[in-house]
């Protein structure tokens, strides 16, 4: 059975056993506002009420109601609300299951689709996942928004391939990746990689658009959420994806997540809405 997810106030977010699907999250917020930040897997958002405005790959786009927006892994993206009373929203993250590296480029172009069928599937989807015991549904409705993605992108007549970052800026991206956990110094990094730490930083902050420690922190507060979905305390979540404590795990992820890690958690073992 699905974990349950978590419900208080206007968040939700749980882990689904549907292939593909590693989180879905569900919000209303008014005043907060997401900084800049970057996931590892694809980000597929509606919303419901109100708009976002967020910029991407260094520019601003917007997510009024009648769109989907796909936001691709590994590019850094920030957000925050468009009108007075904030905005709701649906979103699932999906890993590279059903949308391969391949489409980065074109959904870095064209991030905002306004199609009404993708629309509806993707709302069809959703009411899918609130239902327990309607997995096979929801892999359907997957596999069908999916293919209408794929067939979007590639008909935008996007020629751009996928990004090739600098090779010095990608080397240390793998390292941060790679020392998810343990951390690594500026120092060291730059030893490794045989670059001056200033121009290490400036090098990652021009490819990727932040720099090398908020992206550490982004892809640690990314594995905190499944861990919490997965029912773990945030005293052994903030352990086990590298922050110093859990008081250091609250602050990071109450400001990428928009709620405190407690009131994330609390979805499990409850029933959806």
């Amino acid at each position: 059975m699905a974990a349950a997810p978590s419900q208080q106030r206007d968040v939700s977010a749980w882990h689904p056993r549907v292939p593909g699907v590693l989180e879905v999250f569900h919000a209303h917020f008014v005043e907060y506002a997401y900084p800049m930040h970057v996931h590892d897997s694809w980000t597929l958002l509606i919303v419901d009420d109100g708009a976002v405005r967020y910029d991407l790959d260094r520019h601003e786009r917007g997510t009024p109601h009648d769109t989907v927006t796909l936001l691709p892994p590994h590019v850094p993206h920030n957000g925050s609300p468009a009108t007075p009373d904030g905005f709701r929203k649906r979103v699932l993250y999906l890993d590279s299951t059903h949308l391969g590296e391949e489409l980065i480029g074109a959904a870095v172009d064209r991030p905002d689709l306004r199609d009404p069928l993708l629309r509806l599937r993707d709302g069809q989807l959703h009411g899918a996942l609130v239902r327990d015991g309607e997995e096979f549904e929801a892999a359907g409705r997957l596999a069908l928004v999916a293919e209408r993605l794929r067939t979007r992108l590639r008909a935008a007549g996007t020629a751009r391939p996928a990004r090739v970052d600098p090779p010095l800026a990608r080397r240390l991206r793998e390292l941060l990746d790679e020392r998810l956990v343990d951390g690594i110094t500026l120092d060291e990094a730059a030893r490794l990689v045989h670059a001056h730490p200033a121009h290490l930083v400036r090098a990652f902050s021009a490819a990727f658009g932040m720099p090398p420690h908020r992206y550490l922190t982004a892809r640690r507060v990314d594995r905190a959420r499944r861990l919490l979905l997965d029912g773990r305390s945030p005293g052994e979540v903030a352990a086990a994806t590298g922050f110093y404590d859990q008081a250091h795990l609250t602050r990071h992820f109450r400001k990428l997540v928009g709620v405190p890690p407690g009131r994330y958690r609390l979805g499990s073992g409850v029933s959806r809405p």
